[in-house]
Order: structure tokens, then sequence, then C-alpha cells
């Protein structure tokens, strides 16, 4: 993307360009890791926007011997996998491994944020120069080979706000649609971790074969409640992207399609590959081959069988040797508590309200989205002036 006006720059011209550190051997020692200082992983790169505020890990005093940390406001870009050349901000003090390129903005140079949405418009130029013979990789230098239309800090400044304007809005839904997912999750808990249900003072328990539960419930298997069935295939070659229907592979979304297979609300879990995250789905969605789908809810909705699911630690059913898999037949025999068919429902009406916000929020996100995304372009290239531009 070139414009009459503006200089090129690279990275390198605009701040300081380097990389994650992390030295020790293997990766995996146990002794790196449990302490105070966070540790950004490229999957958390991939799930922030476009600010990292989120971690899994953390590393001690060892850790962070071998490693270094990072102030906010360093740009992290993913440099090898298949999400090579996604991006964020960092917003904590953190550290990081070299598979994350980190830019520092000099800031009478350039504005992170601007340069964070330039590398978003070129990410799949970027994507072509780093396939090699084992995995994508993007070295330092070839990052510095792209040019970057380079506007005066002023000018930068206020583009970042206009896209960061957008960018707030989503994160201010994000930050609902959590308080409302959480304020679920509890309820459940209360009522069928806790016994803490309507009107349970005096309750009287009994012995069952998963421990002490209330006099009037039982235990069932998991495939009274749900049956779960295996996705469908669609190479990439046959989907049509700019359809609207989200296509849910075992990791997530992974594209979109024209069409659906299953109505929402709906579930879908990892069969192969990345397993143990369920995922309620509020849209009609294509459930991919690498990933199992409730085809069938008996005696409860997608609301009540989201959180017995996500409960069950779906993980531990591994039965892959060299690569993760979940067998959908030694889930449905496993046992799980069977409360009432009333208190079901009871809780199903509060948890429905809570995800109707959540589904307005997250269409409202998409919204938003398109209209920076459509905007993106036009404003770092020059097309579309603000008003009120000091150079014009």
């Amino acid at each position: 993307m070139k414009t009459k006006e503006w200089p090129l720059c690279s990275l390198d011209e605009l701040g300081t360009v380097g990389r994650g550190k992390s030295r020790h051997r293997p990766r995996n020692d146990p002794s790196l890791y449990g302490g105070p200082y966070p540790f950004i992983q490229t999957a958390e790169v991939t799930a922030a926007d476009p600010y990292i505020n989120n971690y899994s890990k953390t590393y001690s005093e060892t850790g962070l011997a071998q490693s270094k940390i990072w102030e906010p406001g360093v740009l992290c870009i993913v440099n090898a996998g298949e999400n090579t050349a996604e991006n964020a901000i960092l917003n904590i003090r953190a550290c990081f491994p070299d598979s994350i390129i980190a830019f520092e903005a000099d800031p009478e140079k350039s504005n992170v944020t601007y340069i964070k949405y330039y590398l978003d418009l070129i990410k799949a130029d970027i994507r072509k120069v780093t396939k090699g013979t084992t995995q994508d990789n993007l070295s330092v230098q070839k990052l510095l080979k792209f040019k970057i239309p380079t506007p005066s800090i002023a000018q930068q400044n206020e583009i970042a706000r206009v896209l960061t304007g957008y960018d707030n809005l989503i994160e201010n839904n994000n930050r609902r649609i959590a308080i409302l997912e959480d304020m679920a999750q509890s309820l459940y808990r209360e009522w069928f971790v806790k016994f803490r249900f309507p009107a349970f003072e005096g309750s009287k328990f009994k012995e069952s074969s998963l421990g002490r539960i209330p006099k009037d419930w039982s235990v069932k298997r998991l495939d009274d409640f749900v049956v779960l069935q295996r996705g469908f295939d669609l190479p990439k070659r046959k989907r049509n992207e700019d359809g609207g229907v989200p296509i849910y592979a075992a990791s997530g979304i992974t594209g979109y399609h024209d069409e659906t297979k299953t109505k929402a609300p709906g579930l879908v879990t990892g069969r192969s590959g990345t397993l143990g995250v369920v995922k309620i789905v509020l849209e009609d969605f294509w459930p991919l081959n690498t990933s199992l789908w409730v085809k069938e809810f008996k005696n409860c909705t997608a609301y009540y069988a989201f959180y017995l699911l996500s409960g069950l630690e779906l993980a531990r059913f591994n039965s892959g040797a060299s690569v993760p898999t979940l067998n959908r037949n030694d889930v449905h025999g496993h046992q799980v508590v069977a409360p009432p068919a009333s208190l079901i429902s009871e809780f199903e009406f509060i948890a429905k309200d809570f995800f109707q916000q959540v589904e307005v929020l997250t269409k409202k996100n998409r919204v938003l989205s398109e209209q920076r995304d459509l905007l993106l372009p036009k404003l770092i290239s020059g097309r579309l002036r603000i008003k009120g531009d000091v150079n014009g």
C-alpha cells in the first residue's frame, strides 16, 4: 500500500525491533514457572484485540533470569506457526519467548497503535514471505523489508484515536459479556455444584456413586442429557468466506461459510488436536470435522448443558497417542449428577436471559468491527482524511 504524500519507512526507522527471550531448554522445565512474572505466549497475542491483558502462565525468578521483562506499549508480533503476523499491544509488564518479535515505538516518529493497524492490513503479504520447508517463520530481517506509509506523528495519533475509539467500544462490550457469563456460571455453581439452590435450607442428602447429593436428585449418564456428534468435512476450497456462518474447528472459529449445519443455540468442543474447551454458539453454525457438537439435547437445553459439559474437563478423556483425540463414546457413558427437571428449567430461564444479552452485545461488536475494518484501509492509505487533521 503506497501513498504519494507519505514517506515509506521500515520498522527499525520508527522505533526499536527485537525478539523475546526464552533461552532455557527444555522450555517446559517446571522450575521456570509459577512465580509473579506474567509470561505471554503466541496464543495470547492472537486472542488479544488490540491489547494483551491476559496470560495463562507466569515465570519464576529462574524463568525471569533467562528471559526479559518488557514494558507496556510494546507491539508483540507472532513470528512462527499458523498465527504468524498476528499482533497485539502489550498492556502489562511481561515476558515472552523468541517466537514473538517486539516493536517499541519512538514517540517522536511513530504511534504504536497506528503501526499495529497497518500491520493488520498487510498480514496476508507478510505471510507470503514466511513460507518455509517446515513451518512458517518470520525473521526480523523479513519483517524489516516491509515499508510503512508514515504520515506525521500528529496524523498518526489522529488515525489511531479514531480506530481506537471502535476498539474501546468493543472492549467495553467484551467486559459486559464477561460479567454476564460470570453471573451465569456462578449461578450454576451455586445451584448444581455447591447445592445452594432455591429453598435448599433443610434439604436432606444421600450417598451416591458421585458422593453426597440432595435426596431427590439422582445419577445418570451424560447421554441422558446430550448426544455428541462428529463435525462435518468442509475443505477450504469449498468455503465461501463472504458468508456469515461461522465454521467451528477444535480451537474455535476457523473461517466462515454461506451454509449452516446446525441451529443456535448450540455447543461445540474439540474432537482432534485441541481438547477440553466447550463453546456455546449463539448463532447458526458449521461444526468442522475436528470438533464434536451436540446433536441432541435431552431433558435440558444448551444453557444447562454448556456448564455440565464444561465441568467434565473433557481433555482427560484423551484417547490419542500422538494427536489428542476425544472419542464421544468414551464421554457418553460418564456419570453425572442429575437435578430435578424443574430446577434445570428454572436455571435455564435465568441463563437464557443472560445469553440473549450476550448475543446482542456480540452482534454490536461485529458491526463495530466491520465499520472499523472499512475505515482502516482508507485512513491508513490517506484516501480518507480526518476532519480537523492538523496537516490537512
